[in-house]
């Protein structure tokens, strides 16, 4: 069991997971490397498109709201990445695009940055960006169907990122890169894409946290086989550091998923069963008041650095800002 992040082969220490989104229960083994903490699936399975279905969370279609609606979403989107407008902050949190494009609030985006979105699924993030008035924009996820162009002019392309060209501001992966099973290959593709300067923002599943601390192999987002890897801060400085980005910035926003959806699973309920919270939130078996306190429990664990998730930015550059 040689780590594929830094090469360490002592001490590694093996687990069996059991598939539960979708209730196969299909085992798989993982090892966790001693040295740089890096979970990692020990054989990449053959029929990986099995464990992504039509009902897979990525490939639900984009809603087609009213002209009301969507003008309140874009409120409260733009505040979520700009920071503007009142009725907007009202509104932030209320839809699930919001939390995501915060973390792109950092950057001092422009419409006309060029922005990649590796592993996106249907583009539901790239669509609202469009609808904020960003031009340059571009999906690719190879576990679509086919390609996708939406009215607004976002386009999708059925694609694996070897086969992207030009140059990007912003290269994104939005719980993708934990997917993908040769991550170092990924950030050099990237590095590449990148114009001088430009920004990878990561978000994914992170150790060590609290919730695998707690769950151990109940842990929600461990998701085998779908997970290859689950990172730690070091095993994504080793990579960036490896592929010619630089880490500058880690930021926690796990979410109360890790503990109801972990929960649910020691009471052998996968994700997409129709008593999960996921799927059928009045009728899983949880009350608003746990589910209250288990929003409040990952706001403090965020704060503690002790979340399940984080977001990370690395830097195309040299010299690049403090990890404040």
């Amino acid at each position: 069991m040689k780590c594929r992040i830094c090469g360490n082969e002592n001490n590694n220490r093996s687990y069996e997971l059991q598939e539960m989104m979708f209730g196969y229960r299909d085992i798989f083994r993982y090892f966790q490397c001693c040295n740089c903490n890096c979970l990692q699936i020990e054989e990449f399975p053959g029929n990986i498109s099995k464990y992504y279905p039509d009902q897979y969370y990525s490939h639900e279609p984009i809603s087609k709201n009213g002209k009301l609606k969507r003008y309140l979403i874009n409120l409260s989107n733009e505040y979520a990445i700009h920071g503007r407008g009142f009725i907007g902050r009202f509104l932030y949190g209320r839809h699930r695009t919001n939390r995501i494009l915060r973390s792109l609030s950092l950057l001092q985006l422009t419409q006309d940055t060029s922005i990649l979105d590796i592993g996106c699924g249907v583009g539901t993030l790239l669509y609202f960006l469009r609808e904020l008035g960003f031009k340059n924009l571009l999906g690719i996820d190879p576990f679509n169907k086919k390609d996708v162009e939406y009215p607004n002019g976002v386009k999708i392309l059925k694609k694996e990122i070897s086969e992207v060209d030009g140059q990007w501001d912003l290269i994104m992966l939005h719980h993708s890169f934990e997917h993908l099973p040769d991550p170092k290959k990924t950030l050099e593709t990237v590095f590449a894409l990148l114009n001088a300067g430009g920004d990878c923002v990561i978000r994914t599943p992170i150790v060590p946290c609290y919730a695998w601390e707690y769950y151990k192999e109940k842990w929600v987002q461990l998701d085998p086989p779908r997970h290859f890897y689950v990172h730690s801060i070091e095993s994504i400085e080793i990579l960036g550091n490896q592929s010619g980005l630089s880490l500058y910035k880690v930021i926690y926003d796990s979410t109360s998923f890790q503990f109801w959806g972990s929960e649910q699973y020691k009471r052998e309920i996968p994700s997409m069963d129709l008593r999960s919270f996921w799927i059928n939130p009045k009728g899983s078996i949880f009350s608003k008041n746990e589910i209250a306190a288990y929003d409040k429990q990952a706001t403090l664990l965020n704060e503690q650095g002790r979340g399940d998730q984080a977001i990370f930015y690395l830097r195309k550059m040299d010299s690049v800002r403090g990890n404040g």
